[in-house]
């Protein structure tokens, strides 16, 4: 990445003025010669060199290559330059130089990163078949098939032919080639990361649509692929272009912090390193200053910053154990902010990235952000997917089938985009649609039931999982239990959930505009709206019937849909009145009724209470009406049934809103032989809808059976007798 920019309004790569260009590996590397593109410029005019000897243009992007890959074959570099070289000749950019210094930037962007060889290959290729006479068809004879994948995937689609989709069908194609190989993305950062450097030549306009674009796609997929070396260095340019003022305030900070006489970050540094050299604990310990972007955060979230604000201290050891090793010395021997530890070697992020992160306390109150990592690991946190090198290679992962490519590396959120793509009815909504995707930068992992994982953003619902799991199949979803408890769709769901979605049986179950009110992710938001776009229904009744004689038509009365009243369904009597059980007094004489607030049936326990008229109302022994009564001082009157088995009772059925339910659950009361009396559907809240049916049986043994038919219809998930809050007679 030490490409010379040729815009001076845009920020290269932050480095701390203090501890100089040595702080960090970053800066070791950017010691090096730096690399003279009017030098490459004029060695690229002087034509191609004989075939035994490496060009001189690619010399630096070589030894960079060998520091990494000392063992590399470096004569596809050789071909590729002369290939590249003699098709761009004579085309020049926009900023003066000849165009082959451009893919040879771009390429040296990689090597840096530790690409391996075919991916520096295509990178010095990458524009040969764009810009040139060049075919995929004789990149492909001369380099290979993957060579010609990876120039064929960062190859952008023609405007001629598309018009104004061409943009974000060109990112559509980009993405699903990145699904087979991540490389093709590797290189299309790069690229851009080049183009970034030099935009200063481009029109203010032009630079800004370009930073937006890269703000709002190319940003986030290098954070998702975890190249942090690239992402940080696109932050800062894009922060300069779009918020200049902002930009030049921050650049501001940074030069008064390192103006100051001390430095607290640089005395945490001799701390560890004599903890640790006490401890026998071999560990390079290093000053990482923050960049542009994160410094202005920090600044936005906790106002006045102190020295200890503009960087972390960076621990690196050799071995896993190390890091804990660290992590124990310093919380032991120094002041822990317990607060701030997070475990990533355990659990790493969804992007690779792996490290210890702790903090620790000074004496003048400023705390320390720590990071701990073996080498390898911060090598991934700095290139990503690009240090995993070719994960294609022979002998690193099983054999694939035959026309198939397996990539190890191919992360949760990459295969969820490329599902919901194809979904995706025009390009518009796809741009639209990426955007909002890669917006939710953070994802969590929920478990199935039987072990398997579903990875989601955060924020991500039962709607989400559903249609994670199911995809379309998830119309016919009715509910979810979440850690065992049942959840609504609505629900919210966190790292670490076990989550169990409910399915309908009905065929024709279909989902809920409400629904969309949940859906966070574009895969469940982009099926549910093509299917109520295929399924319009007359005054949005998709939910069912909204009057109460509908809602509580029994069963054979051909309605099978869901109610969906915006208030509450009246009691509707359904039958003439029928006689409840046979209950007598002890002794006998007077009148009695059943209490309405526990509708006892035999054989339930039960106890009375006169009330004005004489009559005794008859309660169940465990109704709450009972406790306050007995407590008043009232005076119970024993009660007893009678030899009738014939019994009237209330019971309250808690479902999920799904079509034709209604239908199947009185269907279901009426075979068990309970008739009906009347009938309340509640409006649907978050999903759910709750039945209040008073019903008649001949035999009041029937009710077990009844209650356990009424919880078999799909859909329901509880059924009980009903309590009322009921004032004592």
């Amino acid at each position: 990445m030490s490409a010379e920019a040729t815009n001076p309004a845009t920020p290269g790569p932050v480095t701390d003025p203090v501890h100089g260009p040595a702080a960090t590996p970053a800066a070791r590397r950017k010691a090096r010669p730096r690399l003279d593109l009017r030098r490459l410029g004029r060695v690229a005019l002087l034509g191609a060199p004989a075939r035994d000897r490496l060009p001189d243009a690619i010399g630096h992007v070589v030894d960079t290559h060998r520091a990494h890959h000392p063992d590399a074959d470096l004569e596809p570099l050789r071909r590729a330059y002369v290939l590249a070289e003699s098709s761009h000749r004579g085309q020049m950019r926009k900023s003066g130089e000849p165009y082959i210094t451009h893919p040879l930037a771009v390429t040296l962007i990689l090597a840096e990163l530790g690409a391996e060889t075919t991916t520096l290959t295509a990178s010095l290729l990458h524009d040969t078949v764009e810009d040139t006479d060049v075919t995929l068809t004789q990149v492909g004879a001369e380099f290979g098939e993957e060579v010609r994948y990876l120039v064929d995937g960062v190859t952008k689609l023609e405007k001629v032919d598309y018009g104004a989709a061409a943009e974000p069908e060109t990112f559509r194609k980009m993405l699903v080639a990145t699904g087979n190989d991540v490389r093709v993305m590797s290189i299309k950062l790069a690229d851009r990361l080049h183009n970034m450097r030099t935009l200063g030549v481009m029109r203010p306009e032009k630079q800004a649509r370009i930073a937006k674009v890269t703000r709002d796609v190319l940003i986030p997929l290098a954070e998702r692929l975890g190249v942090q070396a690239l992402k940080t260095e696109l932050e800062d340019m894009v922060f300069a272009i779009l918020h200049p003022e902002e930009y030049d305030h921050t650049r501001a900070l940074i030069g008064e912090n390192a103006a100051r006489a001390t430095d607290p970050l640089s005395d945490v540094v001799t701390d560890v390193r004599a903890v640790l050299q006490d401890a026998d604990i071999s560990a390079e310990v290093l000053v990482r200053p923050r960049h542009f972007v994160s410094v202005h955060r920090v600044s936005r979230k906790r106002g006045q910053l102190r020295g200890a604000d503009f960087g972390r201290v960076l621990v690196l050891v050799a071995e896993d154990a190390d890091c804990y090793a660290v992590l124990g010395e310093l919380h032991t021997c120094m002041t822990p902010v317990v607060s701030e530890f997070k475990d990533f070697i355990a659990v790493p992020k969804f992007n690779l990235y792996q490290s210890l992160h702790t903090a620790v306390a000074r004496p003048d109150g400023q705390v320390v952000e720590v990071l701990i990592r073996t080498h390898q690991m911060h090598q991934v946190a700095e290139a990503g997917v690009v240090a995993l090198g070719n994960p294609y290679a022979p002998g690193t992962e099983e054999s694939p089938a035959e026309g198939e490519r397996i990539d190890p590396t191919r992360p949760g959120w990459l295969s969820r985009l490329l599902d919901w793509q194809r979904a995706a009815p025009d390009p518009d909504t796809f741009w639209s649609t990426l955007r909002e995707d890669l917006a939710q930068d953070r994802e969590i992992t929920v478990f199935r039931p039987d072990g398997g994982t579903l990875g989601l953003p955060e924020g991500a619902t039962c709607v989400d999982a559903a249609y994670a799991q199911y995809g379309e199949d998830a119309h016919a979803c009715i509910g979810a239990r979440v850690n065992g408890r049942l959840a609504t769709l609505s629900t919210v769901l966190k790292d670490g959930d076990t989550v169990q979605l409910l399915m309908g049986q009905d065929p024709a179950s279909e989902p809920s505009r409400e629904w969309l009110d949940h859906a966070h992710t574009p895969a469940a938001r982009i099926a549910i709206q093509r299917w109520l776009a295929t399924h319009p229904t007359p005054g949005d009744r998709a939910d069912g019937p909204r009057d109460s004689e509908e809602a509580a038509e029994p069963a054979g009365s051909g309605t099978g849909t869901e109610p969906a009243s915006r208030g509450t369904a009246p009691a509707t009597a359904l039958g003439g009145p029928r006689p409840g059980a046979d209950v007598v007094l002890d002794p006998p004489g007077g009148s009695v009724r059943l209490a309405g607030c526990c509708t006892p049936v035999p054989p339930d326990a039960v106890t009375g209470f006169a009330v004005r008229g004489g009559v005794v109302t008859v309660h169940r022994a465990e109704c709450a009406a009972v406790a306050r009564m007995k407590s008043a001082g009232r005076a119970e009157i024993a009660v007893r049934w009678g030899e009738s088995s014939e019994c009237r009772v209330t019971l309250v059925a808690e479902s999920f809103v799904r079509p034709h339910l209604l239908a199947d659950l009185t269907e279901a009361m009426a075979l068990e032989g309970a008739e009906i009396v009347s009938a309340i559907v509640e409006p649907p809240s978050q999903q759910r809808v709750r039945h209040t049916y008073t019903v008649q049986l001949p035999d009041a043994s029937q009710l077990p059976a009844l209650m356990r038919a009424m919880r078999n219809v799909p859909g329901v998930f509880d059924v009980n007798r009903a309590r009322h809050a009921e004032t004592a007679p």
